[in-house]
């Protein structure tokens, strides 16, 4: 059996004021078109709800058992209702930032930690993309910022500027095969087993694309899916590994060489998606942190 929500508002109000006359005046209703509605509910129910006296009317036993239960009906409808909306307020803004892997590592975690509590009204999709498509997806409009490597980002026509040093460096356990040497080739590296990323990796790919098709033949022992996996590894003497200088931090005790290879120089950029106007005070704010997390990272700023 169905009841209308209307109709049992109508009716708690009348048992709460022992008049149908003041119940109708709560629901805004004429006393006819409550005394009619009234009728409809004991038609469905089949028992009486109400008995009527020049005094008012009180409810009959069925009366306060439906007057109960439809409190408890409503109660639950305006918690339910109450629930639902707060997943349909509009947000007032979403963003799109994409990346590569030596960013993912530190940089944009800091950087959102601090913007999306800043920020609860803002969602940020956030996806891991080499330099080369997150520069053809900021071009047509389909993402708001990047961060990008600076020699696959020329002459894209797109707004860059520089968020610091992302050269990559040899690491490998303290004290191993690296201990007293300061720099070395990538040639070297390879006569040595190495860990890696994974092979969709943008990090990996642009490893193998910089050393070219006449590169040493490399021996990982194993790839995993993260910077911190990857470093944790080394740590313990697995292998050796190139990564980005700034994914190393004080938590690993290791040997950390330079590469001698041109192409291990290398800065990362922020740009800016070709969107139609200015960029919105949300972008502005991203990339504001993302700043901040850059000079963190450079050491010019200490992070909260």
């Amino acid at each position: 059996m169905r009841y209308d929500l209307d109709d049992l508002r109508l009716f708690v109000d009348i048992v709460a004021e022992g008049s149908i006359t003041a119940g109708a005046r709560r629901r805004h209703l004429s006393l006819p078109s409550a005394s009619a509605r009234v009728r409809s509910l004991e038609q469905q129910a089949g028992v009486t709800l109400l008995v009527r006296g020049r005094r008012g009317v009180r409810p009959t036993p069925a009366g306060m058992a439906l007057a109960r239960h439809a409190r408890d009906v409503l109660t639950q409808t305006a918690r339910l209702e109450g629930a639902v909306a707060s997943y349909t307020t509009a947000r007032t803004s979403s963003l799109t930032l994409l990346a590569g892997g030596s960013a993912t590592h530190r940089l944009l975690p800091h950087a959102l930690v601090s913007f999306l509590r800043a920020h609860p009204d803002v969602d940020v999709t956030v996806s891991e993309s080499r330099t080369p498509r997150t520069m053809r997806m900021l071009a047509d409009g389909e993402a708001d910022l990047g961060v990008v490597i600076d020699n696959e980002a020329r002459d894209s026509g797109l707004r860059v500027e520089s968020l610091g040093d992302d050269s990559l460096v040899v690491v490998g356990q303290a004290g191993g095969v690296l201990a007293g040497r300061t720099a070395l080739a990538y040639s070297e590296v390879a006569e040595h087993p190495l860990v890696g990323l994974h092979e969709d990796s943008a990090l990996r790919r642009w490893i193998e694309t910089s050393v070219g098709p006449h590169a040493p033949a490399v021996r990982y022992r194993t790839s995993v899916a993260n910077l911190s996996v990857l470093i944790a590894l080394v740590a313990a003497g697995v292998g050796l590994a190139v990564v980005p200088r700034r994914a190393i931090d004080s938590g690993h005790p290791l040997d950390v060489c330079d590469l001698r290879d041109p192409w291990a120089r290398r800065s990362l950029l922020l740009a800016w998606g070709a969107k139609a106007g200015p960029p919105s005070p949300a972008t502005v704010e991203l990339a504001e942190h993302l700043r901040r997390a850059a000079r963190s990272e450079g050491g010019e700023e200490r992070w909260p």
